[in-house]
C-alpha cells in the first residue's frame, strides 16, 4: 500500500522531524520520505484533514477482550476493531480469560490474531498457574512463545516469597512482572474508596494503605533482587511519592494510571452507580492531584484504559455485587486531552500512550523518520466530539461516559501494511 499523507504536524520527541508540518510518504510498510510538500503519482492514495497530527502508533498496555470464556463481553475480533476505533495501533492483553493464559499453547492462541490485523496483539501471561497465587507458571516456555509479561492483574500476589522467586528468575529475560499493588485481606471485601462517602453510603471501604503497603514490599522485593517491576493501576498520592522516591534512588521501577483514575472521585458514587465501581477505586481531588503530578514528572510512565467489558447483567444491579471495571479503548483519548490538557503537553500525552509503554515492555519503537517501519495515529487533538453509544464497537456498553463531550479524536492509523480511516 502507498500512501500520502498531506499536511501533517509530526509528534514525537524522538524524530528531528518533531514539531514540523510535513507531507509523509508511506510505501510497503515503511516511511519512504517525509518533505515539505512531496509530488505523487496517480496510484497514491492521500489522506488530508484539518489540524492533522501525527505520532508513532498509539499502545494500551491493558486490555480485556473476554475471549476465550467471556466472547459475550468481547471477541477478540471486536477488541481489536474497537481499539483501532480508538487510535490504538497495539495492546496488550491482560490474561483473564477462561482458561487463563497460563502456557505456551495460550500465548500462541492469542498471538495467532495478529494475522489479519492492523492492531498488534502483545500479550501478558498469568504469573501463576490458573491465577490462584500458589505456583509459578512456565516462564521460559511462554517467552519463548512471544508472552511479554506476567502478571496475575487484578488477582494480585500476595505472597512475598512468590513474589521474590519470580523478580529473581525474569531479571535476566527480556520480559517483565506487573503487579497491582493491592493488600486483599486490606481490602477485605471493599468495594469503594474507604472514607466519608463509604460510611455515609453504608459500603465497605477499601483503604489507601491497601495500595501503599504493597508497593513498599514490591519496591523491597525490587531492589533486594536487582530486578525491574511495573506497578499497575495506581491511585493514592503515596503510592506516588513512595514510586517517585523509589525511582531517585535508582530502582528499577515503572507505574501506570487508568485513566478514569486521573479525573473521576468517589462523590460520583454518591448514588450506588455501578458504572464508576472500578478497581482501585475512585479516590479523591487530592489523590487526583498527586496523579497529574507523578504524571507531569515522570513518576507515573504511562496511561492506560483498562478496558473491561461486562454484560449488563453483571453491572447495573446492587452496587455489592456489580463487576468491577469500564470499557475505555474509544474514549480513552479524547478523555486524556479533555481532562488533562492544561497540565501535561501534547508531547508528554502521546507519550505516555505510545513509546513509554513500548519502552516499559521491551518493544522497539519506530520513530517518525524516513525508512523507518510505518506504525502510526493520525488524530486532531482539537476537534470536539459528542461519545455516544455509536462511537462505541465493543460488544460491552458499560461506560459512564456515554453522553459526555469529549476533546481529542485519533483520525485514522497505519500499522502492518494496513491502512483504516476512522469514524467521527
Amino acid at each position: 500500500m502507498k500512501i500520502l499523507i498531506k499536511r501533517t504536524k509530526i509528534i514525537d520527541s524522538s524524530s528531528k522531524h518533531n514539531n514540523k508540518v510535513c507531507d509523509v510518504l508511506i510505501n510497503n510498510n515503511k516511511i519512504e520520505k517525509i518533505a515539505k510538500s512531496i509530488q505523487i503519482d496517480s496510484d497514491t492514495k492521500i489522506f488530508k484533514s484539518e489540524n492533522l497530527h501525527l505520532s508513532q502508533g498509539w499502545f494500551d498496555m491493558h486490555v480485556n477482550f473476554g475471549q476465550p470464556g467471556f466472547e459475550q463481553r468481547e471477541t477478540i475480533n471486536n477488541g481489536l476493531k474497537s481499539a483501532a476505533q480508538g487510535g490504538f495501533t497495539e495492546v496488550l492483553l491482560m490474561p483473564n480469560t477462561q482458561p487463563v493464559i497460563d502456557n505456551s499453547t495460550m500465548v500462541e492462541f492469542i498471538k495467532g490474531y495478529n494475522k489479519d490485523s492492523i492492531v498488534t496483539i502483545q500479550v501478558a501471561g498469568t504469573l501463576t498457574k490458573d491465577q490462584k497465587g500458589e505456583n509459578i507458571v512456565e516462564m521460559h516456555d511462554m517467552i519463548n512463545s512471544g508472552c511479554l509479561a506476567f502478571t496475575d492483574d487484578k488477582k494480585s500476589i500476595q505472597s512475598n516469597e512468590l513474589m521474590k522467586i519470580a523478580l529473581l528468575y525474569i531479571k535476566d529475560t527480556k520480559s517483565l512482572i506487573m503487579n497491582f499493588p493491592n493488600d486483599k485481606k486490606l481490602q477485605n471485601k471493599g468495594v469503594i474508596n474507604e472514607g466519608v462517602i463509604s460510611t455515609h453510603l453504608g459500603l465497605k471501604g477499601i483503604p489507601n494503605i491497601a495500595e501503599e503497603m504493597m508497593i513498599d514490599r514490591d519496591i523491597t522485593l525490587s531492589c533486594y533482587t536487582d530486578s525491574k517491576i511495573h506497578e499497575s493501576y495506581i491511585s493514592t498520592e503515596k503510592s506516588v511519592e513512595k514510586i517517585k522516591y523509589a525511582k531517585e534512588k535508582g530502582i528499577n521501577i515503572s507505574s501506570d494510571v487508568a485513566v478514569h483514575n486521573i479525573f473521576l472521585t468517589e462523590d460520583k458514587v454518591n448514588n450506588f452507580d455501578s458504572r464508576y465501581k472500578v478497581l482501585p477505586p475512585l479516590r479523591t481531588e487530592q489523590d487526583n492531584k498527586a496523579i497529574i503530578n507523578g504524571l507531569i514528572d515522570g513518576t507515573i510512565d504511562a496511561i492506560t484504559s483498562d478496558h473491561s467489558p461486562y454484560e449488563i447483567e453483571t453491572k447495573k444491579i446492587e452496587f455489592d455485587n456489580a463487576a468491577f471495571g469500564i470499557i475505555g479503548l474509544e474514549s480513552l483519548f479524547g478523555l486524556i486531552i479533555k481532562n488533562l490538557e492544561k497540565h501535561l503537553d501534547l508531547h508528554q500525552i502521546i507519550e505516555k500512550i505510545s513509546s513509554n509503554p513500548r519502552n516499559i515492555l521491551g518493544i522497539q519503537n519506530h520513530s517518525i523518520e524516513e525508512g523507518n517501519i510505518a506504525n502510526i495515529t493520525l488524530f486532531n487533538p482539537k476537534i470536539e466530539w459528542d461519545f455516544t453509544e455509536k462511537n462505541i464497537i465493543s460488544k460491552s456498553k458499560n461506560s459512564p461516559f456515554i453522553g459526555e463531550k469529549l476533546k481529542g479524536k485519533a483520525l485514522a492509523i497505519y500499522n502492518n501494511n494496513k491502512f483504516l480511516e476512522l469514524s467521527i
